[in-house]
């Protein structure tokens, strides 16, 4: 093993030993989620009656969208560690070791992935429920979404921790800044429903095509999506958000050990 995947590795180990060992927090990232999902889905089942989806319930139609959410909060709060390490001097001493800068972000970047990802395939055992089934060919399509979904919301944090002091500056521009991308896109209302212009921004965000490409295994298998350009799209956009908030996190902690070494 290269020093780079052992590094990689040994980080995002870390993230997830820690992560499981916080019973409240493991508990509460799954349960928040299942009740916002049971609580809104039954609120709003009775008005839910978009064109062409007359067979789908609130509950079936916000369900990839609940999934989105469980990837987004969990990949991008993840990325809350980067500032206790901070405080607690623990990523200075990995700073000043010599390892490769992309081992310390796609270290980082893995474990709130993985975290994520459980969390999320827990939450998928609920799709047999809503008459939802999976074949294997669909369930790896799904596994892959989730992947670079959460790749993508994890290295966005990353990018974004990298420069807080605090995690309460944190947190508040996290919700003020990704409230708004969940919200629009798509996992609360269908874009059909909305003003042009409301369309138009949310086809321009990138988590509208996160969640494309999650809710779309539900109901078709490889060859058919393989087959659509609108899904091939949204692939293609969720890929190269990803590898871009890759690159700008790498390009982050260069900047930052550079003004350090002045």
């Amino acid at each position: 093993m290269s020093s780079l995947s052992r590094v990689a590795y040994s980080l995002a180990r870390r993230e997830f030993t820690r992560f499981i060992r916080q019973k409240q927090r493991v508990i509460g990232t799954v349960a928040q989620p299942l009740l916002f999902w049971l609580f809104l889905g039954a609120g709003f089942a009775g008005s839910f009656r978009p064109a062409g989806m007359e067979n789908v319930t609130y509950l079936e139609y916000f369900y990839p969208g609940v999934m989105l959410m469980m990837m987004l909060f969990a990949s991008i709060f993840s990325s809350i560690t980067i500032i206790e390490d901070r405080d607690a001097g623990f990523l200075q001493g990995v700073l000043v070791a010599p390892v490769s800068r992309l081992a310390i972000v796609l270290g980082k970047v893995l474990g709130a992935t993985a975290i994520a990802m459980v969390q999320t395939l827990i939450f998928t055992l609920a799709a047999p429920f809503l008459g939802l089934h999976l074949g294997f060919g669909s369930l790896v399509m799904l596994l892959a979404a989730f992947l670079l979904t959460g790749i993508g919301f994890s290295a966005l944090g990353f990018l974004l921790a990298w420069g807080m002091k605090t995690t309460s500056a944190f947190h508040a521009v996290m919700m003020v800044f990704l409230m708004p991308l969940w919200m629009l896109s798509g996992a609360l209302f269908p874009l059909g429903n909305v003003p042009a212009a409301m369309k138009v921004v949310m086809l321009a965000n990138p988590v509208s095509h996160a969640l494309i490409i999650i809710r779309a295994p539900f109901y078709a298998g490889p060859q058919t999506l393989l087959a659509d350009s609108s899904y091939l799209l949204s692939l293609a956009v969720t890929i190269a958000w990803a590898v871009l908030c890759l690159g700008l996190s790498m390009a982050r902690v260069e900047k930052r050990e550079k003004g350090v070494a002045l």
